[in-house]
């Protein structure tokens, strides 16, 4: 396994981590079982940096992981977050009606200790604020993230889907070591202020569905999504978006194929290419999936490359959009 350093802090964590997420919420059935071989599995591969978060499966995600965690504590990074409230109880996707946003004060402190019970953990190593609290501040959101390191429940400090001015202020009352944003070869928004303001602060960007989604594997089959599949809500497996996005896909499959390897793995090793101070953390409950994702470390990419797959992606502009309205309204706050 190849490493990579977090942020200003010397930690070293898998250039590849893993997001649990799907093990437990959004993408089809749960299936215990094989999920916990996967996490299994991780380890064997020495993927050390895993990500969860509080609301996913309503905190079945964070026990799911926990009884892989505790007895490997010293060879797991764990990183969660918190903000995502359910008002009936029912955990749903950051759009769905009955999901909204908490950043307070208040709530942080319960927050925190309701994951440290379920993780079964005294400290969370790295510790995100969800979004950014329209209605808050976002100095009184961190500075309240500030005092659970100050009491040894939370090592380090992280945001996601911040816009960069948001950073700038957090990063003022507490050091961010990362930034959790979308970030693929469909979703660069990031590029334009966000990734410079990062890597001017020394916080290492941690891009999640690096794979789009698995748009690349998964989009002809985007009409047999269940019902509780999260992707159904997404405008790319939308009728508006499919027939653009099938032939995106389908280009760069053939590419991808041209040079012996996946579509997916071509997609996440240009998420690599994009820096040192770059992690993501493709998710999956496979180990199928999980093993052709580490291969994509190995996976050098040409200029020659690079500027094929930017042909490629002008070619097909109308890939829609990564969200929801409704989501898209908490993010780059």
């Amino acid at each position: 396994m190849k490493f990579r350093t977090l942020g200003n802090t010397g930690k070293q964590l898998s250039a590849i981590g893993l997001g649990c997420m799907g093990m437990s919420f959004a993408y089809g059935p749960a299936d215990e079982q094989e999920s916990t071989k996967t996490l299994h599995k991780a380890l064997d591969l020495g993927i050390n940096f895993w990500d969860t978060a509080d609301m996913y499966a309503n905190g079945e995600n964070e026990k799911l992981i926990s009884k892989v965690l505790v007895p490997n504590r010293d060879k797991i990074f764990i990183a969660t977050k918190f903000g995502f409230r359910f008002k009936d109880g029912r955990a749903g996707h950051s759009g769905a009606p009955g999901t909204y946003f908490d950043g307070s004060p208040e709530w942080i402190k319960k927050a925190v200790d309701f994951s440290l019970q379920r993780l079964n953990i005294d400290e969370i190593d790295l510790y995100y604020a969800h979004r950014i609290d329209p209605d808050i501040p976002v100095e009184e959101t961190v500075g309240a993230m500030a005092d659970l390191v100050q009491a040894g429940k939370v090592k380090y400090l992280g945001l996601s889907e911040a816009s960069a001015e948001s950073i700038r202020k957090a990063n003022e009352i507490h050091p961010i070591t990362a930034l959790q944003s979308e970030y693929s070869l469909l979703t660069r928004d990031v590029e334009q202020q966000i990734l410079p303001t990062v890597r001017e602060l020394g916080i290492t960007l941690v891009p999640y569905s690096p794979l789009a989604r698995g748009l690349f594997s998964n989009i002809n089959e985007a009409q047999n999504f269940g019902d509780e599949d999260f992707r159904k809500s997404l405008p790319r497996y939308q009728e508006a978006y499919l027939e653009n996005n099938r032939n995106l896909a389908k280009e760069i499959n053939e590419f991808a194929a041209s040079k012996g390897i996946k579509g997916t793995q071509l997609a996440l090793a240009w998420v690599l290419n994009q820096g040192e101070d770059i992690i993501p953390i493709p998710g999956t409950k496979r180990i199928q999936y999980l093993e052709e994702n580490i291969a994509a470390a190995d996976i050098g990419l040409s200029s020659s490359d690079l500027e094929t797959i930017d042909a490629i992606l002008k070619k097909y502009p109308n890939v829609g959009e990564r969200y929801s309205e409704g989501s898209m309204r908490l993010v780059n706050n």
